[in-house]
């Protein structure tokens, strides 16, 4: 099997505007084929550290590539890589598939692929329509159609659901998922964690433009269960249940029917195995046992806040 360098590799970059210090010594690698979330609050750095990688804004220091070509070279990998920054703009008196006919004249890109993008991004019933027409979501969607011209190896989305009602995060959600096929790379920023734990198997975190995680998107969540909850089936076993457990050394105690086993620093698949070991042993059923879930948003602010990186 042929080895593929990373899409996205970074060392060091940096980017100042006077004192200000938009992204500081960011070192990434973003395989192949994944879709990578970029996350961070506003003013993290996410934006301009898009910038820097389709040769909008010049780095301050550092270096770096995009599908295996210098960034200071940008000419050279450009063609293989739509991107949707800030917001689509389109005339607004011509329809969605005359808007995309022009993009697609501007870069030389095949016209009859214009229907099956527009099929794609759920715009095949409207493409008629007059852009002016068009709601935000269908304006978002448009812009991804545009940016897939040319069929690009990545795929650059900055904030996609950015002013966009539930159901068309919803929509938005559905769509970069289809996007996400396995050859192509999606690196797609938000602000909002909770859009991007539903689509994205890799993740890029940062925090006043410094990385603050990277690397799958499972093995984070995997390893940030701070509890374990039990339930018996009988809710008379809770409390003998819970005496057991702390006599063996851990923290454990009864919680709205159920028993919350704290992990402290257990690996907690074990942990669950030794609870469950536990109550076999004293004829105790349990109907159910697993981690409390933690979200994305929440192991974000505990890393950053917690200074667990």
């Amino acid at each position: 099997m042929t080895h593929q360098p990373p899409t996205i590799s970074l060392q060091g970059l940096s980017k100042r505007y006077g004192d200000h210090v938009a992204v500081d010594d960011l070192t990434i690698e973003v395989p192949p084929g994944v879709v990578a979330g970029f996350v961070g609050p506003n003013g993290a750095g996410k934006t301009t550290t898009m910038a820097m990688l389709l040769g909008l804004v010049t780095p301050t220091t550092g270096t770096g590539s995009v599908l295996g070509h210098p960034l200071e070279d940008p000419g050279a990998y450009l063609q293989r890589v739509g991107a949707l920054i800030e917001g689509p703009a389109f005339y607004p008196r011509l329809t969605g598939a005359e808007n995309l006919a022009v993009v697609a004249t501007a870069g030389g890109h095949d016209h009859g692929q214009i229907g099956e993008l527009l099929e794609l991004v759920g715009l095949g019933a409207r493409g008629e329509d007059r852009f002016r027409g068009y709601s935000m979501g269908m304006k978002q969607r448009l812009g991804i159609a545009a940016a897939l011209l040319g069929d690009p190896d990545l795929l650059i989305l900055d904030e996609p659901t950015n002013g966009l009602d539930p159901a068309g995060v919803h929509e938005m959600r559905g769509l970069i998922g289809r996007l996400a096929d396995g050859r192509r790379t999606v690196f797609v920023s938000s602000h909002v964690l909770a859009e991007l734990e539903q689509v994205c198997n890799w993740l890029v975190m940062i925090d006043h433009g410094t990385l603050v995680y990277e690397g799958p998107a499972a093995d984070l969540l995997a390893s940030s269960a701070s509890a374990i909850v039990a339930v018996p089936e009988h809710d008379a076993d809770l409390p003998r249940l819970e005496r057991l457990l702390n006599a063996a050394g851990h923290d454990s105690e009864v919680a709205g029917g159920e028993l919350v086993v704290t992990v402290n620093g257990s690996e907690p698949r074990g942990l669950a195995a030794t609870i469950n070991r536990t109550a076999n042993a004293e004829g105790i059923v349990l109907v159910e046992l697993g981690p409390v879930k933690t979200t994305l948003e929440d192991r974000y602010l505990a890393m950053v806040n917690g200074g667990d990186r």
